[in-house]
């Protein structure tokens, strides 16, 4: 089979790898505008899940990603200068350029042809395939050119947000939020190497005018987030890298996933919000469902449809949990009157994905100091078990 594939991305570079793997004879192309050490983001964060998928998959690229890897096991709130800590998140940061770069080798290894500084201008120009993967980010090419086929609809939040980066080395994915005069700021910052923490801030637009962010440049827009930040980020500055820019969210979604032995992969096909850091793993794993669906179909006119059957539920149900996390950023200056600890329990269950009760099962500690605080909120305290004073150690 012939397969030319647009994007290097994680779920262009993975696709690539694994059917190379599956097949050697395969013959497998990536066409990628910029080249292998050119990224625009600095960490990502993967679930110990993401990894169990990786491992079955591919042990090579899952024994180099999990060695590049930061690991914790804590999602920190930090609400009018207080942290609570929530523990049982398993998570893992990596740097984005490592974690493309650790793929890139491996498609070498197995024989794909990586044609990089190769950007995409006309789909009939392309090299004969018999597969055609759309793989080329949130603004794809593919899809653009297709539009008539994928019926795309692009939506997009109301807050207004910024990726940058600190030498500030953030334990845990930590959520911080700051009442300023301007309006209300989040920054979502984690480690993702032994130097470097991704510091991803956003607000309203609202705030976003009243600072006068849209008329500052780089400089002027760091050294103001970091007066913002400052009592967070112990004095660190805020780092930039390429041309670093505000933007708003862009809410991706295709009527149609496949039509004319084309196909969309990623954020081509779809994006989840950065607040419940879903973007590579359902990047990576569209890649796995779709090399699958090769493996039990053989030719694109059986897989294509079968990728779509066995992936499209999962995908929404993801967006769903995506879609609610963004909403509750959109109005998290609702819940600043909150106190430390009931703000935390509003945060933590943002995306309907996890409840009260998952709470428990993760930190019983959390959950109990919770439910003492928030004794005067019976749906919490029936939640997490305590509506009987008997017998409340046992349910915790």
């Amino acid at each position: 089979m012939r397969i030319v594939i647009v994007g290097a991305g994680p779920a262009g570079l993975y696709f690539a790898l694994l059917m190379k793997r599956q097949d050697a004879s395969h013959e497998v192309t990536i066409l990628e505008r910029d080249g292998p050490d050119d990224t625009f983001g600095w960490g990502i964060v993967f679930s110990d899940q993401t990894f169990d998928y990786l491992r079955e998959s591919d042990a090579p690229s899952y024994a180099a990603i999990t060695g590049a890897c930061e690991k914790w096991d804590n999602v920190d709130i930090v609400h009018r200068s207080e942290r609570i800590s929530v523990r049982g998140n398993r998570f893992s940061g990596v740097a984005r350029i490592r974690f493309l770069n650790i793929l890139q080798d491996r498609c070498r290894e197995l024989g794909v042809d990586l044609r990089f500084h190769q950007p995409v201008t006309d789909l009939p120009a392309l090299p004969r395939c018999d597969v055609l993967v759309g793989a080329d980010g949130a603004n794809s090419t593919v899809r653009r050119m297709r539009e008539p086929l994928f019926q795309p609809t692009i939506e997009h939040g109301r807050n207004k947000y910024i990726w940058l980066g600190t030498p500030k080395l953030f334990h845990g994915l930590t959520l911080t939020f700051v009442d300023h005069p301007t309006g209300v700021y989040a920054a979502h910052s984690y480690r993702f190497d032994s130097a470097t923490s991704t510091f991803i801030v956003e607000c309203s637009e609202a705030t976003w005018r009243a600072a006068r962010l849209d008329a500052m440049g780089e400089q002027e827009t760091c050294a103001w987030l970091e007066e913002i930040f400052r009592d967070h980020l112990g004095g660190q500055p805020l780092l930039t890298k390429n041309f670093v820019k505000w933007l708003n969210f862009p809410l991706v979604r295709n009527a149609r996933w496949y039509g004319d032995d084309v196909v969309l992969l990623g954020d081509a096909l779809h994006t989840a919000h950065f607040s419940i850091g879903s973007g590579t793993k359902l990047a990576l794993e569209d890649a796995i469902v779709l090399s699958q669906a090769f493996a039990r179909a053989q030719t694109s006119a059986a897989a294509l449809p079968l990728f779509e059957e066995m992936r499209r539920p999962r995908v929404e149900q993801y967006q769903q949990a995506a879609m609610d996390s963004l909403r509750w950023f959109e109005q998290m200056g609702e819940y600043m009157h909150l106190a430390p600890l009931a703000f935390a329990v509003e945060a933590m269950t943002r995306s309907k994905r996890v409840d009260v009760e998952k709470l428990k099962q993760r930190d019983p500690v959390f959950a109990a100091r919770a439910a003492e605080f928030l004794t005067g909120d019976q749906e919490i305290k029936s939640a997490l078990g305590l509506d009987k004073r008997s017998g409340d150690q046992e349910n915790l």
